[in-house]
Order: structure tokens, then C-alpha cells, then sequence
């Protein structure tokens, strides 16, 4: 059987006469970048505040760093959706979980939750990773100098660290905004999900998920370009930048 190619799709009336097909998908892009930007902030935060932790000299706030990036980490992003989605409204106070099994918007404040702690976890490996990169004598030098231990972290280390793994943060948010499409499970009516909507109602597959394939090569280009103006703007000479080699010493 043949495929019926129908391009002109996007300029038509979806079912419920609101949108055409096209502002129906830029209307899932909307969602799918709020999703993405709320939880990396999440992300971005919470991340930070455990890689640090990870590697204070208190073994026992390590130890707890480690137990939460391996719960995060271990645990596949389409299980903790569910978990939060389905589970959690059961086992919170009566009133909190009523409010949340009945809120409108229930299935993206989960989204964003969710996709902000598994993504924390991912994070928190890269600041770690930054903040040990660096050589000792930098947190040596802040402690001589009377700052404390956190204020050497704020001033000394974290800028620093921050700069360097900034290539690989990039990468993190672009799987952030990729991730968002698991919310689809949960309901959330984000890219994916209104590609697939307007394929169900069209009967035009293609076009609906070349479309979503397009929004989301547009978004990540954009992203892209964005980090990579940021890693020049902030680089330090004889750091990592732009993947080329330190400078020799």
C-alpha cells in the first residue's frame, strides 16, 4: 500500500478547531523547553550543592553524596516518572496527594521534578570531576588567605571548576530537553507527545515525527551554538576550552 504524502497537513485545523497541526507541535515544544529549563535549574542546583559535598573532607556527607547519585543514577528515568506520578500523591499527607492527583498541571510539575533530580545526579559527577581537576594548592591558598571552607568553595573553587566541565554541562542540558519526552507516559503533552498526537489524528506519521525531529534539531542547534559562545567567553587561559589541550607550562 502506498503512503499518502501530505506536507500541507501542518496548515490544517486540528480536531478541536484550536490549533493547526503545526501550532500544535510548537504548542508541545513550549511545554517540552518550560519542562527542560525548570528542571535544570533543579538540576544545575541541586547538582552542585552535592558534588561539593562529595568532596568536602567529611567522610560522612561524602558518604551521603554517593548514596544519592547512586539512588538517581541506578534507577531508569522512565521508573522514577512513574514513581513520582503514580506513587508519591499515595504515600504523602491525604491533602497533598488529593491536590496533586487533581492538579491540572500534575503531570508537569512531576516532569520537572523528576527529570531535575535524575539529572542532579548526573551533574553532581561533573562537579566533582571539575572541583578535583583542579590542583590542591588553589583550596590551600583560599584557607591561607582566612577564607572558610565554603567561602573557598564560592570564591576559589567552584568559579573554576564551573568553567571547566562547562562542555559537558551542555551535553547534560541537551539530554535534559531529549529526556523531557518520557513525560509523555505521564501525560505531560510535551513535543513527542503532540507529534504522536497529530499522527494519530491525521494518519500522517511521517510528517507529524519529521516535524517533531525538526523542532527538536532547531532547539538543540541552538543550544549548542549558545554554549559554545559561553565557553569563549569565559575561558581561562591554560584550562580546557573548546576541547583543545591546555596550554604546556
Amino acid at each position: 500500500m502506498n503512503y499518502n504524502w501530505n506536507w500541507g497537513i501542518f496548515f490544517q485545523l486540528s480536531p478541536d478547531g484550536t490549533y493547526t497541526y503545526l501550532q500544535l507541535l510548537l504548542f508541545g515544544a513550549g511545554w517540552t523547553l518550560a519542562t527542560a529549563l525548570l528542571a535544570w535549574a533543579i538540576a544545575l542546583s541541586v547538582g552542585a550543592v552535592v558534588g561539593v559535598i562529595r568532596t568536602s573532607p567529611n567522610p560522612w556527607l561524602v558518604r551521603l553524596g554517593n548514596a544519592y547519585v547512586e539512588l538517581f543514577r541506578n534507577i531508569p528515568l522512565l521508573v522514577q516518572m512513574f514513581l513520582w506520578y503514580f506513587v508519591l500523591p499515595e504515600i504523602m499527607p491525604q491533602a497533598i496527594g488529593d491536590w496533586l492527583k487533581q492538579s491540572a498541571n500534575a503531570s508537569f510539575y512531576n516532569a520537572v521534578i523528576c527529570l531535575g533530580l535524575y539529572t542532579s545526579a548526573r551533574v553532581a559527577e561533573q562537579v566533582k570531576a571539575g572541583i578535583l581537576s583542579l590542583r590542591s594548592g588553589q583550596r590551600m591558598a583560599g584557607l591561607a588567605m582566612g577564607l572558610t571552607l565554603p567561602q573557598t568553595y564560592r570564591y576559589v573553587l567552584l568559579p573554576m571548576a564551573f568553567r571547566i566541565i562547562l562542555p559537558p554541562l551542555g551535553s547534560e542540558f541537551l539530554n535534559i530537553i531529549k529526556n523531557s519526552s518520557v513525560a509523555l507516559t505521564i501525560g505531560l503533552i510535551e513535543l513527542t507527545a503532540a507529534a504522536r498526537s497529530m499522527a494519530e489524528f491525521s494518519f500522517q506519521v511521517f510528517e507529524a515525527f519529521t516535524g517533531a525531529t525538526l523542532i527538536y534539531i532547531i532547539i538543540n542547534i541552538v543550544v549548542v551554538s549558545g554554549m559554545r559562545w559561553l565557553e569563549r567567553r569565559v575561558a581561562v587561559p591554560g584550562f580546557i576550552s573548546m576541547g583543545q589541550p591546555a596550554a604546556a607550562h
